[in-house]
């Protein structure tokens, strides 16, 4: 009965033990390869966002210090006109840190999974190909909203326009408020909001990159001396260019460019200026006031008034 009891006891030992190896051997298989899979792809994710993190700071820090090297007028007039330009900067290459993180974390999210459907045993074949036709379809369902998310993705990398330029996308011109991957808010003129998708925008053009120019046409009486009137045109630019109000929005000093049509009467001369974007309304208002306020002094006579014909009234 003893001996009995003794073999029971070694029987109850050797099952025991040979669970507690099949248990080890089952936590050491595919629960041990699951969690290092699911920490292998959490610790790529946080070293891949770390990457992207230094790489967005390092591209801000470079264009600060490019912008500080500008040494010529044109540049340091554009960059002050466009103000906005280091948060525009900073923006840009923030979204599209934002993208690529967006990026990696879905790439490495779907290999973690597929790796793990595979230590456990479940076809991926099958599994795939339905994918492959929910894809095709979701593909087909969303073409204009995968349009949408394309073309923001091209607009952001190529920099065609930022937060606070003026843009003429064809179906509205305004200010660009807001720039996302699927629509551009903009601003018009009249404080109407207007929401272009990204993917409906054929052309565009920004009026606050690189620079302007403003064009003044002057008239004069035909009796004036040529010369004389062109060193008086060319006297009130020059000063305009002098005040330092107006020599950081001009690039360069407002070209005369000598008559450019003889009407009736009236002699008229061509001014060029080209100046920070958006900034040739204001100028050729100032030219236009120097100007005149050039020609009261010296006594040159504006273009002839056109003779109003007398009304006769009848009975």
């Amino acid at each position: 009965m003893i001996s009995s009891a003794l073999d029971n006891a070694e029987d109850a030992i050797n099952t025991a033990t040979s669970t507690t190896e099949k248990v080890v051997s089952w936590l050491l298989g595919a629960p041990l390869l699951i969690l290092l899979t699911i920490v292998l792809a959490v610790v790529v994710r946080a070293l891949l966002h770390r990457m992207i993190d230094q790489f967005v700071a390092r591209s801000v820090k470079s264009s600060e210090k490019l912008r500080k090297e500008e040494v010529g007028r044109g540049e340091r007039v554009i960059a002050a006109a466009t103000g906005a330009a280091k948060e525009r900067h900073r923006q840009r290459t923030e979204t599209l840190g934002s993208l690529l993180r967006s990026i990696s974390t879905l790439v490495i999210s779907g290999i973690a999974i597929v790796t793990v459907m595979g230590i456990v045993g479940i076809p991926l074949a099958p599994l795939l190909a339905s994918a492959g036709v929910g894809g095709v379809a979701l593909g087909f369902g969303a073409q204009s909203l995968v349009k949408d998310f394309l073309s923001g993705i091209f607009m952001i990398l190529e920099d065609q326009y930022g937060v606070g330029d003026i843009v003429d996308t064809g179906e509205a011109i305004g200010t660009v408020e807001e720039v996302t991957l699927r629509v551009t808010r903009l601003r018009d003129v009249t404080g109407t909001v207007w929401y272009v998708r990204n993917g409906e925008i054929i052309r565009i053009a920004n009026r606050s990159q690189g620079w302007a120019t403003a064009s003044v046409d002057i008239p004069f009486s035909y009796r004036e001396d040529v010369d004389k009137v062109l060193g008086i045109i060319r006297t009130a630019v020059h000063e305009m260019d002098e005040d330092d109000a107006w020599h950081d929005k001009l690039m360069e000093e407002p070209r005369v460019m000598g008559v450019e049509s003889i009407t009736g009467g009236t002699v008229t001369v061509k001014i060029l200026a080209r100046c920070a974007p958006d900034e040739h309304w204001g100028v050729q208002r100032e030219i236009r006031r120097r100007v005149k306020d050039a020609f009261d002094r010296e006594g040159v006579a504006g273009p002839p008034i056109p003779p109003i014909a007398a009304t006769t009234d009848r009975p």
